[in-house]
């Protein structure tokens, strides 16, 4: 009797070992994320950190209640409207250009070149520049974030459409299949993955374009607030407004990722959908 059931015990283990498993890997960030709160707020109560150098959770939280929502959604308004009109700009500029690159060796060897010059490029240095030739309205942020967010989206489809297996290609030139066809029919939905790759990038560099450009010049927004806070030593609101941000970003990855699983769910890998 005990060894029959020598087999049941070891498969219940088993199962119970794997269901542990893949609950910490289910909640493994959240958990994570807990236990880094907690030590954050241990380490500012029991340490006496003072305040103006690391506020507690606690404070941060209080911190964030004591401005007014309207506040809030008035300074997100203002990063949120300059990031997806930067982000879109983007989008504009960076696929056809990269269909263009991928068509034309010669354009490709001309262009390339000044793009990692512009990336390499430091924003912060160039942006006060912009300031000064284009004003202080939103125009002049939303080309700083378009200069941000733009080359991660033009290499990741440049780089998707050439990975096109060679064999499609000989095929639709076999075919007679016009150029435009081969582009829009062949490359660019082996495009796809690397095209949402470089958008969720993108994204994310679109709320740090914002930003960027805020601090330079602007009387609105969450970069704007936190540069505010700070230089009144309003630290834990600084923190809050930073926090505040950084969730706006997670939210804006997490669309884009979305947008992937609704409108392209074949170009996720089956055991991340």
């Amino acid at each position: 009797m005990s060894q029959k059931s020598m087999p049941n015990k070891t498969a219940l283990s088993d199962t119970a070992t794997l269901a542990i498993r893949q609950w910490l890997l289910n909640y493994a960030s959240a958990l994570f994320f807990i236990v880094f709160v907690v030590m954050w707020e241990l380490i500012c109560r029991f340490g006496k950190v003072p305040v103006y150098i690391l506020p507690s959770p606690v404070s941060i939280v209080n911190a964030f209640f004591d401005v007014e929502f309207s506040r809030w959604l008035e300074h997100l308004w203002a990063t949120l409207r300059v990031a997806l009109m930067g982000f879109a700009l983007s989008i504009c500029i960076s696929i056809p250009l990269a269909i263009a690159m991928v068509r034309s060796e010669v354009l490709s060897r001309t262009i390339y070149p000044a793009l990692v010059v512009i990336q390499s490029t430091p924003v912060v240095a160039v942006a006060p520049l912009i300031i000064v030739l284009m004003g202080t309205g939103d125009m002049s942020r939303v080309l700083i974030t378009c200069l941000i967010t733009f080359f991660p989206l033009v290499v990741s489809t440049a780089t998707g459409m050439l990975e096109t297996p060679e064999e499609l290609i000989e095929l639709s030139k076999s075919l007679r299949a016009p150029r435009y066809r081969e582009t829009w029919q062949i490359r660019i939905p082996y495009a796809i993955p690397h095209i949402f790759s470089g958008l969720k990038v993108s994204i994310t560099l679109a709320i740090i374009g914002a930003v960027v450009a805020e601090f330079v010049a602007a009387e609105k927004g969450l970069g704007y607030f936190i540069q505010f806070s700070t230089s009144f030593f309003k630290i834990p609101q600084a923190f809050a407004g930073l926090i505040f941000l950084a969730v706006v970003s997670l939210v804006l990855f997490k669309s884009v990722q979305w947008a992937q699983q609704w409108l392209y769910p074949w170009s996720i890998p089956k055991n991340k959908r």
